[in-house]
Formats: structure tokens, C-alpha cells, sequence
């Protein structure tokens, strides 16, 4: 399909408009929901702050692991002092998971904070998030699944680019490896395309190209932020998720949260990454059926099967950049990086 008047349009105004300002910092009384804050890259030999701003890690074992994979990765690490804390389901209390991220982003001394794990927990502690001290003190914010609240409304509030990508306790094969260091160490403009062992279970929604800026997160924890202060805009953006555990009826759900909230009238282009275990019923509707019903009628460019996921092989996607989808070829290409060196 060609591309429509409608991404035609979009296409001349992402022209006409530019890239955003790469801002350095921010004074608070600027508005920071304007501005647009790059990062600096990652060092070699950088410091990691460890934070868990959601769920702990209940293995020791598991946790030991952590620490021995991201060594071996090159990085100093600094634990969060809440980092193993336990509060049931949660990594402590409320303030302390806060507390934890706001003496990270102060501490000159870390270069880049990587939340240890998702779960659940991230929107109790939005309330209480000094997001002025994250403004003035930006570096790489990295993780996924439940981290898809911070965010987005960092990115709301701030205009900080963060990074959807692995957790601390993730596995680190190559694919996951290499994307991580061609973002936030080399600040490179990659595309992002789908493995050739992974083609198979790929498909494309919708035909075409589109540019935006990448948006987006678990499905169920972005929906779950519906109507509240913590969303950025999605006009002209190019929406990314995932999800994981979900039964087809729950997905088709949350699709029609997002068309009656307007978000899907408001996106250029659409790239669903995997739903790892989201089972079909035995007199349901297929993933594809949902997406086509949906999708198909928007005009988009839109694809299954990008590698974002709950699974091993993982993208690391800034949040915030300008990106073009290819809803055939089945990629996403970064316009500007989504660090500085």
C-alpha cells in the first residue's frame, strides 16, 4: 500500500517542523513538558545505579546473578540502599522506592540508573516523584514492563529521553547486548530490524512508512495510566508494546481502551512486539484478528513481531526520539540518537 494522504502530511510537517532542540539541562522555570533532554552516553566503565521502583528480586541467588552478569558487562554498580528491600509484592515502601531513584539522579557520581526489575508497583510512587530534580539532573534511565509508567511520565514531565530496554536481571545474549551498546554507549541512529530466526512469527498489520516520536511500553501498564496526568501526548507517534501473560480477550480490551481514549486516532504508525503466553480461548478471536479489527482501518504503518518483549532478545528503544516505521519491511529506524557522546 502506498502511503496515505494522511502519513504524506505527517511525513511534510516532521520535515517542515524538525527535529526537536537537544536541551543540556533545565531551570525549573521552564516548562519542561516543552523540551526535549538527549542524555549523555553511557562511558566505558560506567557507574550503574541499581534501583527497584517496583518489585524485588526474591531470589538471592537470582540477585547474585545480576550482579556478576552487569560486571562482566564493564559497569561499576551502586545499589540503591531500599534496592532489596521487601513490602509484599512491592521493593519496599512507597517513600523509600522514591527516595532510592531521586539520590540516583542527584548523585553526580552515576552515570546512568537501571531499574533491576519490573512487576508492579511504579504508579504508587508517581505522586511522590520529584520530577524538577530528574529535569536537572538528566542521564539513562533504563527498563521495561512496569518501568513503562516512569517512563512515560518522566518524559511527560521532564522531556528526558529514557530507555525501554532490559532490566538488571535480564539475560544478555548478543542481539540484546549489541543494541544496548549501539544506544546508550556508541549514541548511534540504528535500525531496528527482526532476526532472521524471528521472521516466521512476523507480520505485517498495515502497509507503509510513517515518522514519529517513539512512544509506548506494556500494553497493560500503559493502558492502566488512562486518564491520568502521566501520559504524554500521542499525536503523530509511533506507538511500541508488549505484553506478556494476557489472555486475547484482555488485549482486544485494552485496543479498545486506547481507540476510546483517541490515542489510536492520534498515531502515525503502530509495532507490537511480542506477546509472550497471551493464550486464545477456544471460541476467541486470534492476536491477528484483534490488531485487523483495530488497525486496518487507520491508515498506518503497522507490524508483529518486533523484538520487544519479556523474552531474551531485546531492543533497547529511547523514548522520545524520531523514528520511522516500515510497516512491510518490518523495522523502526532511529533519526536521531538517543544519546550524546
Amino acid at each position: 500500500m502506498s502511503i496515505s494522504r494522511r502519513q504524506s502530511i505527517q511525513l511534510l510537517g516532521t520535515t517542515i517542523v524538525g527535529i526537536p532542540s537537544i536541551i543540556h539541562g533545565l531551570s525549573k522555570s521552564e516548562n519542561l513538558s516543552k523540551r526535549h533532554v538527549i542524555p549523555k552516553a553511557l562511558p566505558k566503565n560506567a557507574t550503574l545505579g541499581l534501583v527497584a521502583p517496583a518489585s524485588p528480586i526474591y531470589s538471592k541467588t537470582e540477585f547474585d546473578q545480576m550482579i556478576v552478569d552487569l560486571n562482566d558487562l564493564g559497569y561499576n554498580l551502586v545499589l540503591g540502599n531500599h534496592v532489596d528491600d521487601r513490602y509484599g509484592y512491592l521493593a519496599g515502601k512507597d517513600e523509600d522506592r522514591v527516595e532510592d531513584l531521586h539520590q540516583m539522579f542527584s548523585n553526580p557520581a552515576i552515570d546512568g540508573i537501571l531499574c533491576i526489575r519490573g512487576g508492579y508497583g511504579s504508579n504508587r510512587i508517581l505522586e511522590l516523584i520529584d520530577f524538577n530534580l530528574i529535569a536537572a539532573n538528566p542521564k539513562p534511565f533504563i527498563g521495561f514492563s512496569d518501568i513503562t509508567s516512569l517512563h512515560m511520565a518522566i518524559y511527560k514531565n521532564t522531556g528526558l529521553i529514557t530507555f525501554h530496554g532490559p532490566v538488571g536481571k535480564s539475560s544478555w545474549p548478543e542481539y540484546t547486548r549489541n543494541s544496548w551498546v549501539d544506544v546508550l554507549q556508541d549514541a548511534k541512529n540504528p535500525l531496528y530490524e527482526i532476526p532472521s530466526e524471528q521472521k516466521d512469527a512476523a507480520y505485517t498489520i498495515n502497509s507503509g512508512k510513517s515518522t514519529g516520536i517513539l512512544l509506548g511500553g506494556n500494553l497493560t501498564v500503559l493502558t492502566s495510566l488512562l486518564g491520568s496526568d502521566y501520559l504524554p501526548s500521542f499525536d503523530n507517534a509511533i506507538l511500541f508494546l508488549e505484553d506478556v501473560g494476557e489472555d486475547i480477550y484482555r488485549v482486544d480490551r485494552m485496543f479498545s481502551q486506547l481507540k476510546l481514549s483517541g490515542i489510536l486516532n492520534k498515531i502515525n504508525g503502530l509495532a507490537f512486539g511480542k506477546c509472550t503466553n497471551c493464550d486464545e480461548s477456544a471460541n476467541g478471536l486470534s492476536l491477528q484478528q484483534v490488531f485487523d479489527d483495530y488497525l486496518s482501518d487507520l491508515e498506518i504503518p503497522a507490524f508483529y513481531g518486533a523484538m520487544i518483549s519479556h523474552e531474551e532478545l531485546n531492543l533497547t528503544i529511547p523514548v522520545g526520539v524520531q523514528a520511522t516505521i516500515d510497516g512491510d519491511a518490518k523495522t523502526i529506524e532511529l533519526l536521531e540518537p538517543g544519546t550524546l557522546k
